[in-house]
C-alpha cells in the first residue's frame, strides 16, 4: 500500500502494460512518419501558385483543425474499417490529424526563411523545385524542429483516443485492467507514468537533435 493505493496487482499484469504501449509506439512512428510527408505536401501546396491547390489546401487544414479529433476518429473507422485493419483506421486517423497542424508548420517555416536565398538559387539556375528541395526546406527544418517535435508528443497523447475504437493501446487495455481489478484509480496512475516517461524521453531526444542542428550552424 502506498498512500492508501493498492498496487499488488501490478506484477500481474505488466504484461498488459508492455503489450499497449508496444502498440501505442507504433502507431505513433507510423503516423509520426506519415503525418510528416503528408503535413510537408499539404505545407508546400499552401505556398504553391497553383489556386485550386491552395484551396483545397486551405479547407483542409481548416476543416481538420476545426473538428474534434474523436470525431474524426469515428468517421474514418466507420467509413473505412470494414476494408482495412483498425490498425490502419487508427493511424490514417492520427495521419489526417496531424498532416493539418504539420502543415502549418511546414509553411509558415519555409515563409520564414530569407526570400534572398530563393532568388539567389534561381539566379544560378536552379529550378524551382531544386531550390526548394536542396536550399530551401533544409533551412526551414531547423526553424520549425521545436514546432515539429510538440507536434510528435501531442500525436503520442492522441493515440490514446483511438482506444473508443477497441484498439488494444495503452489507454484501452489500462481500462480493462480497471474493470478485471475493480480499481478506479491505481492503473490510471501507472498508465500516466508510461506516458510521461515516453514522452519525457522524447522530449529529451528532440532536445539533444536539437542542439546539435544548432552547433551546425
Amino acid at each position: 500500500m502506498i498512500f492508501g493505493l493498492s498496487f499488488h496487482w501490478l506484477g500481474k499484469y505488466v504484461s498488459f502494460y508492455v503489450e499497449g504501449l508496444l502498440m501505442t509506439v507504433q502507431l505513433a512512428l507510423c503516423a509520426v512518419a506519415l503525418g510528416t510527408i503528408f503535413g510537408t505536401l499539404v505545407g508546400l501546396m499552401r505556398l504553391s501558385r497553383n489556386k485550386p491547390l491552395v484551396f483545397f489546401a486551405t479547407a483542409w487544414v481548416d476543416f481538420i483543425r476545426g473538428v474534434p479529433v474523436i470525431l474524426q476518429i469515428y468517421i474514418i473507422y466507420y467509413g473505412l474499417s470494414l476494408n482495412i485493419p483498425d490498425f490502419w483506421a487508427a493511424v490514417i486517423s492520427l495521419t489526417v490529424n496531424s498532416s493539418a497542424y504539420i502543415g502549418e508548420t511546414v509553411r509558415a517555416g519555409i515563409q520564414a526563411v530569407d526570400k534572398g536565398q530563393m532568388e539567389a538559387a534561381r539566379c544560378i539556375g536552379m529550378s524551382y523545385a531544386k531550390a526548394m528541395r536542396l536550399i530551401i526546406i533544409p533551412q526551414a527544418i531547423k526553424k520549425i524542429f521545436p514546432a515539429l517535435g510538440n507536434e510528435f508528443i501531442i500525436l503520442i497523447k492522441n493515440t490514446s483516443l483511438v482506444s473508443i475504437i477497441g484498439l488494444h493501446e495503452l489507454t484501452y487495455l489500462s481500462n480493462t485492467i480497471r474493470a478485471n481489478t475493480y480499481l478506479a484509480f491505481e492503473p490510471l496512475i501507472i498508465t500516466a507514468i508510461v506516458y510521461f516517461s515516453l514522452t519525457y524521453i522524447l522530449k529529451k531526444a528532440l532536445g539533444v537533435i536539437e542542439r546539435r542542428m544548432s552547433a551546425s550552424d
